[in-house]
């Protein structure tokens, strides 16, 4: 019966990536007005996948900003956050740490904010940061243990002992 429950969790995992995806190819096309709607989908059908909805959201937010031509506003720890994902999707590491501060100055105790610094510092070969960030996100919340096990991300920590200790692999 588990195997049966698997196999219906990774089939609506497989179902949220694609859908995911068909909004992601609209977004780098350009087509704003089509990702709005496919993230819009996405975010209302797969809700339960919580790290793809809070990208789905930024990207929901930097493409309705797109279609207004205006600046994304970043007042509250979500928008600090999400625009910190967003910059750390484009390559750009350092502003992304910056923008995950400032999120992490108005929640300290968020481990998301944790858990996507160590993934940053992971990205950029700083392996001691990544794994101080990850130990501390994995102590708020130990369903990040989880996320960093099966992130590609990580995947050069997989083997690392400290890394198996601190989510608990050993």
């Amino acid at each position: 019966m588990t195997k049966e429950k698997d196999k219906i969790k990774k089939d609506e995992y497989e179902k949220a990536l694609s859908s995911y995806s068909q909004a992601m190819k609209s977004f780098h096309k350009g087509d704003y007005k089509k990702a709005d709607e496919l993230f819009k989908v996405f975010i209302d059908k797969h809700g339960s996948e919580r790290e793809l909805v809070d990208r789905a959201q930024i990207y929901l937010n930097v493409s309705e900003a797109r279609q207004s031509k205006e600046k994304v506003p970043l007042k509250t720890f979500d928008d600090f956050y999400q625009y910190g994902l967003f910059k750390t999707n484009q390559g750009d590491y350092g502003e992304a740490l910056k923008l995950l501060e400032k999120a992490r100055e108005m929640k300290p105790k968020e481990g998301k904010i944790l858990y996507l610094m160590a993934d940053i510092y992971c990205l950029k070969g700083d392996i001691e940061k990544c794994l101080e960030h990850l130990k501390k996100a994995i102590q708020l919340d130990k369903y990040f243990s989880i996320l960093a096990r099966n992130e590609r991300d990580f995947e050069p920590l997989w083997e690392d002992k400290k890394f198996k200790l601190i989510t608990r692999m050993v």
